[in-house]
C-alpha cells in the first residue's frame, strides 16, 4: 500500500472515532496528577479559569463554525466522509478547517490544568499527528468530490492557521438552534472534563475525593443545561431547522 493510501486508510480510521478516542487523555493525565509536584497542581483560581476560557474559546469557533454551516458538512459526520457541497464563505474563508482549531483549544484547557510545558509539547506533537492524518482524508475525499473547486479554495485558504484577509459573509444566516442541537453533547463534556481532572488533583493532593465549589458550579450547570436540550433534541421540534 503506498503512503498516500496508507495516510488516507489511518486518517478515516480516526476519523470514524475521533468523537470518543482523544478521551483516552485522561487516563496519562490522571496518572501525571499522582506524581506532579503538589504545591505546583494545588487549585489556582486564577490559573482555573485560564485554562477554562482557554477551553470556551475553543467551543466558541466551534460553535461559530456550526451556526452558519448547512446540513451534512465534512467534518461533522460521524461514520463516512461526507459533504453536499463544499464550505467556502464565512469562516471557512480563513481557515480550511475551523473545528479541529476549536478541538485543539478545547482540549489545550485541560492540558494546561496540568501545569506541565512537557505535557504541553506532547499534547501539541500528538494532537498534530492524529489530526494531520485526520485532515489528509478529508481533504482526499473533499478532492475527488468537487475537483478544481475545492483545489482552487485550498490553494487561497490555509489549513489551520487563519488568512483573515480572505473574509466573506457566510452564505447562511447564523442559527442559534443549530448549535444547540450539534454542539450541547461537546458544551456538557468540556465541563465534565474539568470536574474529573478537578477531583483526580484533589484526591492525589489530599487524599480525599472532593470537587471545587467552582467545578461543583460548572458541573450542574452543565449537566442541567444538557438535560433540557437532550429533552429539545429527542422530544420536541424546537431545535428543528430547515437545511440545517
Amino acid at each position: 500500500m503506498s503512503l498516500v493510501h496508507e495516510l488516507e486508510k489511518s486518517g478515516n480510521w480516526l476519523f470514524r472515532r475521533r468523537s470518543w478516542l482523544p478521551v483516552i487523555v485522561l487516563v496519562p493525565a490522571a496518572g501525571y496528577l499522582f506524581i506532579a509536584n503538589r504545591s505546583v497542581i494545588y487549585f489556582n483560581l486564577t490559573w482555573e479559569l485560564i485554562c477554562i476560557l482557554v477551553s470556551v474559546a475553543g467551543e466558541l469557533i466551534r460553535s461559530y463554525t456550526v451556526g452558519y454551516i448547512p446540513r451534512n458538512p465534512s467534518g461533522r459526520n460521524v461514520i463516512d466522509q461526507m459533504a453536499d457541497e463544499l464550505n467556502t464563505s464565512g469562516i471557512y474563508s480563513i481557515v480550511r478547517h475551523p473545528l479541529y482549531v476549536g478541538n485543539f483549544l478545547t482540549w489545550l484547557g485541560p492540558v494546561l490544568f496540568l501545569r506541565s510545558v512537557w505535557c504541553v509539547i506532547i499534547f501539541v506533537l500528538a494532537f498534530w499527528i492524529y489530526f494531520e492524518r485526520i485532515i489528509f482524508a478529508e481533504e482526499q475525499y473533499l478532492r475527488r468530490k468537487f475537483g478544481e473547486d475545492y483545489d482552487t479554495w485550498a490553494f487561497r485558504v490555509r489549513s489551520v492557521i487563519p488568512r483573515f484577509r480572505n473574509f466573506t459573509w457566510p452564505d447562511l444566516p447564523f442559527s442559534f438552534r443549530n448549535v444547540l442541537k450539534r454542539e450541547y453533547n461537546s458544551i456538557a463534556n468540556l465541563f465534565i472534563v474539568f470536574a474529573i481532572l478537578d477531583v483526580i488533583r484533589n484526591t492525589a493532593v489530599t487524599g480525599k475525593v472532593y470537587m471545587e465549589p467552582l467545578y461543583i458550579t460548572l458541573l450542574v450547570a452543565a449537566l442541567a443545561f444538557w438535560a433540557v436540550v437532550r429533552y429539545l433534541v429527542k422530544r420536541t421540534k424546537f431545535l428543528y431547522v430547515e437545511g440545517r
